[in-house]
């Protein structure tokens, strides 16, 4: 069996995206990704409109947890998504492993406002597109030629 792709998705609090994005990969392919989520500024929890949003779509979120991107910044990675513009404009840590990275800018179901019914139907929203593009990262060859893979990996964020 193919050694685990390991993917770290990122955004600045490390609440909502990319928790969402971690949990959609976990459960589409876990024999074949091994997906991470962290952020530059972790909020140090998971925001509640990101657990409602899983459970209504039935993707567990067990052992999940906000953290920094620090933790990291020696581990070997294959792929790091940055789904925030913030994200995308600081400085990473270096990471181990020369991943390829790649910016989906999506916007943040925690910032969004108006009722519940309304953040929850924004948030559901994100959701959906954020597990479209993750299943669609899993048809992608990542072992394929570099600049193919992130040329076709940077497309996703445009869905």
């Amino acid at each position: 069996m193919a050694e685990k792709k390991r993917v770290l998705f990122l955004c600045t609090g490390n609440s909502c995206r990319s928790q969402m994005s971690e949990a959609f990969l976990k459960n589409i392919e876990q024999d074949k990704f091994e997906a991470h989520s962290a952020g530059s500024q972790p909020a140090g929890f998971l925001h509640p409109i990101t657990t409602d949003i899983l459970e209504y779509m039935g993707i567990p979120y067990d052992g999940q947890e906000s953290k920094s991107w620090e933790v990291y910044r020696d581990a070997p990675l294959d792929l790091v998504v940055m789904l925030c513009d913030n994200a995308a404009q600081e400085e990473c840590p270096g990471w181990g492993g020369h991943p390829i990275q790649v910016h989906w800018s999506t916007p943040d179901p925690a910032y969004h406002t108006g009722s519940s019914e309304e953040r929850f139907q924004f948030a559901l929203t994100v959701a959906n597109r954020l597990r479209e593009k993750v299943f669609a990262l899993t048809q992608i060859d990542l072992s394929g030629d570099r600049e193919q893979v992130a040329s076709a990996l940077q497309r996703l964020g445009e869905i």
